[in-house]
C-alpha cells in the first residue's frame, strides 16, 4: 500500500462514478452498486472495526444481493489483516493519477480526433459493451451529478474509443476508457486523454484524474507516460472463489 493518497481521491471516485445508494451503518460506508461493479459496491471503514462489526457489513452486503467486498485504503491495514484471516483474497490492486489539467492542454486536439458528447450516442454504447461496460456501468454515468460528458474518439474517420469523464470538486475523473482492439496503437489514449482535460479545463476543473487496475500495463505506460503522477493505491478484499468485475 502507498503513502497517503490524495485527500480528495475518494470523494471523487464517489462523486463521479455513484453507487445507486450509499449510506452509513455502524463503523461502514456501505454501496448498493446494482451490478455496477467493485468501486460502486464495496464497503469502506470509517474507523476501527472488529469481527462482528464484520459480520454486520457482510450481512448488510448479503441483504443487497451482493457477494460480500471491501475497500482497502491506506490506513485500512487492520481491516486488510482481519479479512485476510477470513479468507478474503485480495482482489484489483488499483493505482490513480492525476496531473494539473493545463498539463494536457498544451496541444490543441485534432479536429474531430475526439468529440464530447451526452448522452451517448450508440456506437459509444457498443463500444462499451463490447468491452464488458454494459447497462449497469451506463446507469452510473447517469447518475453521475454535475458536469459530465462522453468522449467518442475518431481514426481514419472511423469510430476508435470511448470514455466517460465527470467532474466533482474541482476534479475531473476519467471512468471507462475503451479503445477498440484494431484502433489501437494509433496514440488515441493519449488524444482521449487531452481531450478530457481540454473538456475539463472548459469546466472550469483544475485536475484530471484517472484509475487503472496494477495489472493493466497498457493504461500504466499511457498516464506515466503523459506526465501523470501517482496520487494514491487500493485494493479490494473478497470472499476466495468469488468473482465480481471493477
Amino acid at each position: 500500500m502507498s503513502a497517503t493518497p490524495a485527500p480528495w481521491l475518494f470523494d471523487v471516485i464517489d462523486g463521479t462514478w455513484p453507487a445507486a445508494r450509499t449510506f452509513r451503518q455502524g463503523p461502514w460506508t456501505l454501496r448498493e452498486g446494482q451490478g455496477g461493479g467493485s468501486r460502486v459496491s464495496a464497503a469502506s471503514a470509517e474507523g476501527p472495526v472488529g469481527p462482528e462489526d464484520l459480520v454486520a457489513a457482510e450481512e448488510a452486503m448479503a441483504a443487497m444481493g451482493q457477494t460480500p467486498l471491501f475497500m482497502i485504503r491506506p490506513g485500512d491495514e487492520d481491516l486488510d489483516t482481519l479479512l485476510e484471516g477470513r479468507g478474503y483474497a485480495v482482489k484489483d490492486p488499483v493505482v490513480a493519477y492525476a496531473c494539473p489539467v493545463e498539463h494536457l492542454t498544451d496541444i490543441p486536439v485534432p479536429r474531430v480526433t475526439v468529440l464530447a458528447v451526452w448522452e451517448p450516442l450508440a456506437i459509444m454504447r457498443e463500444i462499451w459493451a463490447d468491452a464488458g461496460v454494459g447497462p449497469e456501468r451506463l446507469a452510473v454515468m447517469a447518475r453521475a451529478k454535475g458536469a459530465k460528458t462522453g468522449l467518442l474518439a475518431r481514426y481514419n474517420d472511423k469510430p476508435g474509443g470511448a470514455a466517460f469523464v465527470a467532474v466533482h470538486a474541482g476534479v475531473a475523473m476519467l471512468h471507462a476508457l475503451e479503445i477498440l482492439p484494431h484502433q489501437r496503437q494509433q496514440g488515441l489514449g493519449k488524444w482521449m486523454m487531452r481531450g478530457a482535460a481540454h473538456w475539463a479545463a472548459a469546466q472550469g476543473a483544475h485536475t484530471l484524474a484517472v484509475v487503472c487496475t496494477r495489472e493493466n500495463d497498457g493504461a500504466n505506460a499511457l498516464y506515466s507516460g503523459l506526465g501523470m503522477s501517482v496520487v494514491g493505491r487500493y485494493h479490494y478484499r473478497i470472499s476466495h472463489g468469488e468473482e465480481t468485475r471493477r
